[in-house]
């Protein structure tokens, strides 16, 4: 007998709304849950293998403790108690000696992230970090800096847009596929799309602008268009008055950045910037700069970010159909929202955090952290000793750069615990490996749905799991209460933690059976435009923010040059991911391997043929003595300055035997950039390193 399932995807960090057609024991079929409107049934490739991901047999079927040297991949299968048992007493007796403050977690983040947090919370550490450090920490805190609200703070109406304006957005294959569909649905209703990006892109094919930009100029080419659009005043002056502070200053000090002087810095020609910016002039205010999702790429991110952002406010287009809107939350619905898990549990006494977020880095937030700058802690031990590391389903020996620089640091620890669903690098560097369940073998808590109709959304179980292996949240109850810490986690049930996050509101666990989410709105939720919300101490969206500025940050920062390739064979590395990739977390996916396969070297057809580059050759990649060779693909679609390669190849762990030794990992040759982030934004440059490029005789 079939029976229909709602549950929430977890094949990447999007985590769509699905429904799962289970017959007896078994799943039998996936699609997009389609009450959820702006779904449908539309699932990407990642959700389509989530069957596959359930029968892999190549992932940790049970929990195993490491017998030889880290990295090694010696293991010994254990039970759920002996695991246990091994990390409570290790972690005792590092708290006895180091205090709880020398405890780490790193994860992905996101709506589920808020048990994981509360199991810090209670055994006494502030030291939880997600994986922003390498995402989107220079799009949040530049977003901060001028409205005073973090980089979700808004949301985009791409359907309704009359011109999307993208740098390096691949809004087409870095898939969100609400997001996507709305854009596509936008494109089909006519909207102008301007696409920058070194590199051709999916995406560009649904541009009516494409720029291919010299890397590492995005700023430059900011500055030249808003310098533009102030001077023909292209911008909605009634909006800015009432809204905007600091528009003097900024008039002053764009005005050496023509866009003649763009050109010369971008590559984009001077008469191209002005007819974009009157283009641009026609389609406000339904104008979309997206700010940037991954924006960790150069030393100057930040402020090619909060230029986007300045942008959007120059536009007038905040808080209207086809612009920018505030996700509303279950409050402005007249709801309460859900109870956080750690509502109730005691801060910890420590109040510094080992990546000094909040104290001597003031202007970073400090509850996803900077995972880099632990690193530094681990090493030097201030500003105390750092002896235990939790990661969950964050694999930051490929997310971060040079790999081996990690290792070497992570090897002063003396416990490292990983919950994954696959041998992930870091997973395989560990100490213990606790295998949780996949997505659709585990329940998780609820999470709350913010938009035009806010509400809570729901991940249950579809099937029992077929290996031994648990949910996360009875991995980290479980681990609470043999610390002792039992009080803060009395449940025996995912029913026990739905009903205590649903306690404040009128919602019940059954409301959430029918469609397997609640809707706390019937109708879209605007916000009053004469009464709109933003964060900073005026109240107001502030091109110079004073508090930033007091804390060291300049909001308006000269334009430096990039640094450039020496020639002689040398580029810019960047790299970047596919439709059906979720960064590197499924090359060894039994069907996402075949579409996977191997990944190639794109590079500039004019240097290929200087340097006697074939398409499909095999070429060498050096960077100092880290080297490897990949096939070449040789394109007109890629700037001369840059080569490129898609993320999260080159694994090295036996047990991943379909992708065993296929391609390159970017990240090996970032040699010593661990330490090169943007100091006003937080993020790691992943895209300030170089290679040279041989030809193989």
């Amino acid at each position: 007998m079939k029976k229909t399932v709602y549950s929430i995807c977890g094949m990447c960090a999007v985590r769509c709304p699905v429904s799962v057609t289970v017959e007896g024991k078994e799943p039998v079929w996936i699609e997009g849950n389609s009450n959820d409107g702006g779904m449908g049934k539309s699932l990407c490739a990642k959700g389509g293998a989530t069957l596959s991901q359930r029968l892999d047999s190549q992932r940790p079927t049970s929990p195993m403790i490491r017998t030889g040297e880290r990295g090694e991949g010696q293991w010994k299968h254990v039970s759920w108690d002996e695991a246990f048992d091994y990390i409570t007493d290790k972690l005792k007796g590092i708290i006895a000696k180091d205090g709880a403050r020398s405890v780490i977690f790193s994860d992905r983040g996101g709506p589920f992230a808020d048990l994981r947090k509360a199991f810090m919370k209670a055994i006494g550490s502030p030291n939880y970090h997600n994986h922003d450090c390498t995402c989107g920490r220079n799009t949040h805190h530049a977003s901060k800096s001028v409205y005073g609200l973090g980089r979700k703070g808004f949301a985009y109406d791409y359907k309704n847009a009359n011109h999307i304006v993208l740098f390096g957005r691949n809004i087409t294959e870095s898939i969100k596929v609400k997001e996507a569909k709305g854009f596509l649905k936008g494109v089909n209703n006519g909207a102008h799309v301007t696409y920058i990006d070194p590199r051709v892109t999916n995406t560009t094919g649904k541009a009516t602008r494409y720029w291919q930009i010299k890397p590492g100029t995005d700023y430059a080419l900011l500055l030249g268009i808003t310098h533009y659009i102030l001077k023909k005043e292209y911008y909605d002056k009634a909006f800015v008055k009432k809204w905007v502070t600091g528009l003097p200053k900024l008039k002053t000090f764009l005005k050496p950045y023509t866009p003649e002087w763009a050109e010369k810095e971008t590559g984009i020609p001077a008469d191209e910037i002005k007819a974009f910016c009157e283009e641009i002039n026609e389609d406000r205010p339904k104008v979309i700069f997206h700010p940037g999702w991954m924006l960790a790429r150069y030393s100057d991110s930040f402020y090619a970010s909060r230029m986007i952002h300045i942008l959007n406010a120059l536009m007038g287009s905040i808080e209207i159909p086809g612009g920018l809107f505030y996700p509303k939350t279950p409050k402005d619905a007249g709801s309460a929202g859900l109870k956080s898990l750690g509502a109730d549990i005691p801060a910890p006494e420590e109040k510094e955090r080992a990546d000094g977020c909040g104290t001597r880095y003031p202007h970073f937030d400090k509850g996803p952290g900077m995972f880099q700058l632990v690193y530094e802690a681990i090493e030097t031990g201030k500003p105390y000793p750092i002896k235990a590391y939790f990661v969950h389903r964050h694999n930051p020996l490929i997310a971060l750069p040079d790999s081996d620089e990690q290792k070497r640091i992570l090897n002063k620890l003396d416990l490292i615990v990983a919950t994954d669903v696959y041998f992930s690098e870091i997973a395989w560097f560990a100490d213990v490996i606790l295998p949780e369940s996949t997505y659709i073998e585990r329940d998780s808590i609820l999470r709350t749905e913010k938009g035009l109709k806010p509400g809570f959304g729901r991940r249950q179980k579809c099937v029992e799991p077929i290996n031994d292996t648990k949910a996360g949240w009875e991995i980290y109850v479980e681990l609470a209460k043999r610390m002792g810490k039992g009080e803060y986690f009395p449940y025996e049930s995912i029913e026990d933690i739905w009903n205590y996050q649903l306690q404040d509101t009128k919602v019940k666990i059954e409301d959430f059976d029918e469609k397997g989410f609640v809707k706390l709105a019937k109708d879209p939720i605007w916000y009053d435009r004469s009464k709109l919300k933003f964060g900073t101490d005026s109240g107001k969206i502030e091109i110079v923010n004073k508090k930033w500025e007091d804390m060291g940050i300049p909001c308006l920062q000269p334009y430096e040059p990039p640094a450039e390739p020496a020639g002689n064979g040398e580029y810019r590395l960047i790299f970047g991911r596919c439709g059906f990739q979720a960064h590197g977390m499924h090359h060894n996916n039994p069907i996402l391997s075949q579409l996977l396969g191997s990944n190639k070297l794109w590079i500039n057809a004019d240097e290929a043929a200087r340097l006697g580059i074939g398409d499909g050759d095999e070429v060498e990649v050096v960077a100092g003595d880290t080297k490897g060779t990949i096939e070449a693909k040789v394109t007109d679609f890629i700037h001369p300055q840059a080569v490129f390669m898609l993320h999260g190849f080159g694994k090295d762990i036996p047990a991943q035997e379909r992708a065993f030794g296929k391609g390159l990992a970017d990240q090996v040759f970032m040699k010593g950039q661990l330490k090169k982030w943007d100091k006003a934004g937080g993020g790691i440059s992943l895209m300030e390193s170089f290679v040279t490029v041989k030809a193989l005789s």
